[in-house]
């Protein structure tokens, strides 16, 4: 019997024990910097002469570690691998399946403060990052134990005289999980442990900025017990695994999580029928957004403006869910800006590891990438705060950037940047407000502060983006509260951590017995 399900409470940072705590992980952590991440196919560790070095954002002579990259040999290898263990992890009953996934999320908190250690070396993220990504891992392995056994349920079907009639879900098959580095744990733990938890098996491509991360998931996979081969770990270059991956005719689904234009991608190839392929492939993307907070004139304007830079500049932007857009009516815009840039302009930018608020961008082309589009961005709006590089320890920092005077269908407001970049847009009403909120392509995540119950009922109603914030801000979905997943080029609407995620990696299969 599993306890019950609850989000996993978060850290007091300010309380000195939970800071002591924190710190016991950095020192622990940085005695085993520079080690080496190997594949494993099928529960054995395997060394490559090919590697990937991963480097701290904070400073990047100092490597956090290295791994070994597979190549297309090492596909066809865990891809057998993967395949026998489907035979034997598939008839598990789910309550067996289930024991172990909710072992796994327990493992996960029972050594959080290691895992928010790495995040911090390796990903850039400050203490409360970091443990919001480490407790999101546990709850979608605990949130999925309890989905496996709802799952393993008769799905409620009619029946009609002289015949018994019954329908249930079983599991599909070797899934492919290629998860970001912006959660470094959190989204390879969802997209590899959900699936699994419903009966098939996975290959997991961790990112290649983060697979220190991934492989000390591997390794706790091991001491929870799960069986050799129902996880298999291939960090590579997309450019050398990912194709092959995705193509195989063995491979059943692919779970991805990235930019657009990778997701289009994948989901192009996945279409396609390979010789020996008995299945149409199911492909589930989730690939970003520009998600938009809108604050009207009847809004508690400090509260707002607290909870946008929260938005905007947790984890540097990095974030598909973070705000990149702040709507303002045209009547309280001076003073929100006003605001903001007071708010903003007290962050503090260092080391993750000294959990500043703002830490490093992931890399050094993302920080070309980000700084470019700030560059573009002055020919289109007007630059109020920040907007320069920040040099310290060769580290990747930009300042926390706000652009006013922002035209709604200009690159600033249609691009996703993927950084510390706000750009704040004023419109006349609500009706304005909701046309601009809804005028990109994509459509993930959204807010609206404000004190009319009307405007909020039409939002409701109007405001495409399938994670939808009230009076609050519009990151931090919590597993099986908040589901997540967007609308649009945001993605296949898959909602991790939902009540129905776990169908999407199953098939019904639909029994008639006649009685004779």
């Amino acid at each position: 019997m599993l306890p019950p399900y609850s989000p996993e409470p978060y850290s007091d940072f300010t309380n000195p024990v939970d800071a002591a705590k924190y710190q016991a992980g950095l020192d622990s952590v940085s005695e085993h910097l520079g080690e080496r991440a190997l594949l494993v196919i099928g529960g054995e560790h395997v060394d490559t002469k090919a590697s990937i070095v991963s480097v701290n954002p904070s400073n990047p002579s100092e490597v956090v570690g290295t791994s070994a990259s597979a190549s297309n040999d090492h596909v066809e290898q865990a891809m057998a691998a993967a395949s026998d263990a489907y035979e034997g992890w598939s008839r598990r009953t789910a309550e067996e399946r289930a024991a172990v996934v909710h072992r796994v999320g327990d493992l996960i908190i029972e050594r959080k403060f290691e895992f928010t250690a790495w995040q911090s070396f390796e990903a850039g993220k400050n203490w409360a990052e970091a443990e919001g990504d480490v407790a999101e891992a546990a709850d979608f392995c605990r949130y999925y134990a309890h989905q496996a056994l709802r799952m393993a349920e008769p799905v409620e079907v009619v029946q009609v005289a002289g015949e018994t009639n019954t329908s249930t879900l079983q599991p599909i098959g070797v899934g492919v999980g290629i998860p970001p580095w912006n959660f470094a744990l959190a989204i390879p733990v969802g997209m590899v442990m959900g699936p699994v938890a419903a009966g098939n098996t996975m290959i997991l491509k961790p990112a290649s900025n983060t697979p220190m991360i991934a492989f000390a998931f591997m390794k706790l996979l091991e001491d929870a017990g799960l069986p050799p081969g129902v996880v298999n770990f291939l960090p590579g270059a997309g450019s050398e695994i990912g194709d092959a991956l995705v193509d195989h005719p063995r491979t059943r689904f692919v779970n991805f999580t990235g930019s657009k234009e990778i997701g289009i991608r994948i989901a192009e190839r996945a279409a396609k029928v390979h010789d020996g392929q008995k299945w149409l492939k199911r492909s589930f993307m989730e690939m970003g957004g520009k998600d938009a907070l809108i604050i009207d004139d009847t809004a508690d304007i400090q509260q707002a403006a607290a909870d946008a830079v929260r938005s905007s500049f947790g984890y540097q932007g990095q974030k598909c869910s973070a705000c990149s857009r702040l709507i303002v009516f045209e009547s309280i815009h001076d003073e929100l800006v006003d605001a903001v840039v007071d708010i903003a302009s007290k962050l503090t930018v260092g080391p993750a590891v000294d959990n500043n608020a703002v830490g490093p961008v992931i890399s050094a082309s993302a920080h070309s990438s980000i700084m470019a589009e700030i560059e573009a961005g002055k020919s289109e709006a007007t630059l109020v705060m920040g907007g320069r590089s920040i040099e310290k320890d060769g580290g990747y920092y930009i300042e926390p950037t706000i652009f006013v005077d922002v035209a709604h269908d200009s690159r600033l407001a249609q691009h996703e940047i993927f950084g510390p970049v706000l750009s704040i847009v004023k419109v006349k009403d609500f009706d304005e407000a909701l046309a601009v909120a809804n005028g990109t392509e994509f459509g993930l995540t959204g807010g609206v502060y404000s004190n009319d119950p009307q405007r909020l009922a039409k939002a409701r109603r109007e405001f495409h983006a399938g994670n939808l914030y009230f009076n609050r801000k519009i990151t931090g979905a919590l597993v099986g509260v908040q589901p997540f997943g967007g609308f649009n080029m945001s993605g296949s609407n898959s909602k991790a951590g939902g009540p129905d995620y776990l169908r999407l990696f199953m098939e019904m299969k639909s029994v008639s017995e006649r009685h004779i």
